[in-house]
C-alpha cells in the first residue's frame, strides 16, 4: 500500500492541493488564486544553525548587561532588562512585569532553544525528540516574542529621560538592535515547511509550480 498523499490548504482561498516535492529555490503557488503556498530554501542546515547560535549569543549579551545608564550629577543608575522587570514587580505592576518578562525574555529564549534543538538533531541526521510537539510550541511562542516592541518602548523612554540627566547607552542597547536584525534573519532562514519535509519527506509527484 502506498504512502498517503500529502495535501496543503491555500491560506488565501482555502483550496486543498496535493503537496509536491520541489527542487531547492523553487516556489509552489496555488492553482486557483496564484498565492504562494511554500518555498524550498537553498540554505543548508549549517547556515540556519550558525545564524540561530549567533542570535542566541547576542540574546544572552542583551540580557546580561545594562541597557542604559542615567547619570544625574555624580549619581549614576544602570538599568538592564532583568532589573526593569524586578522594578516593575516591586512597584506592584505585576501584570506589566509578567508581560515584559514573557514577551522579551521567556518567549524569545524558548524559540531559540527549540530551534537549536531541532537544527542540531537534523544536522546529526536524527529526528528531533518530540518533533510534533516542539514545532507546535514554536508556532505558539513565535507569536509572543516582541523584542522589537520593547526596543520601541526603550527609545520612547530615552527621549523622555534626556530632560533629567545624561544618558549613557549600554552594551545591551546596541545588542538589542543587532538582536532584532538577527531574529528577523533567523526567522526567515528557519523555514518550517522545509523542516517538516526534512523529517517527513514529501513523495515525489508531478504538479504545478
Amino acid at each position: 500500500m502506498g504512502r498517503p498523499m500529502t495535501v496543503i490548504a491555500c491560506h488565501e482561498c482555502d483550496l486543498l492541493q496535493r503537496e509536491i516535492q520541489l527542487p531547492p529555490g523553487r516556489v509552489a503557488h496555488c492553482v486557483r488564486c496564484g498565492a504562494k503556498l511554500y518555498r524550498v530554501e537553498n540554505r543548508s542546515i549549517d547556515h540556519t544553525l550558525a545564524l540561530t547560535l549567533a542570535t542566541a549569543v547576542v540574546f544572552i549579551i542583551a540580557n546580561s548587561f545594562p541597557i542604559i545608564g542615567l547619570q544625574i550629577q555624580t549619581t549614576r543608575n544602570d538599568t538592564s532588562l532583568v532589573s526593569a522587570v524586578h522594578m516593575l514587580w516591586h512597584q506592584g505592576m505585576w501584570p506589566v512585569a509578567g508581560l515584559v518578562f514573557f514577551t522579551t525574555f521567556l518567549a524569545p529564549s524558548a524559540v531559540l532553544v527549540i530551534m537549536i534543538h531541532i537544527l542540531v538533531a537534523l544536522k546529526r541526521e536524527r529526528i528531533p525528540a518530540g518533533f510534533t510537539h516542539v514545532m507546535s510550541l514554536l508556532q505558539i511562542f513565535n507569536h509572543w516574542g516582541m523584542v522589537e516592541v520593547f526596543i520601541i518602548g526603550v527609545i520612547v523612554a530615552l527621549v523622555k529621560l534626556t530632560h533629567y540627566g545624561t544618558l549613557i547607552p549600554g552594551i545591551a542597547l546596541w545588542s538589542l538592535g543587532v538582536l532584532t536584525l538577527l531574529m528577523t534573519a533567523t526567522s526567515s532562514s528557519f523555514n518550517a515547511h522545509d523542516i517538516w519535509n526534512r523529517v517527513h519527506p514529501t513523495p515525489r509527484r508531478g504538479g504545478n509550480q
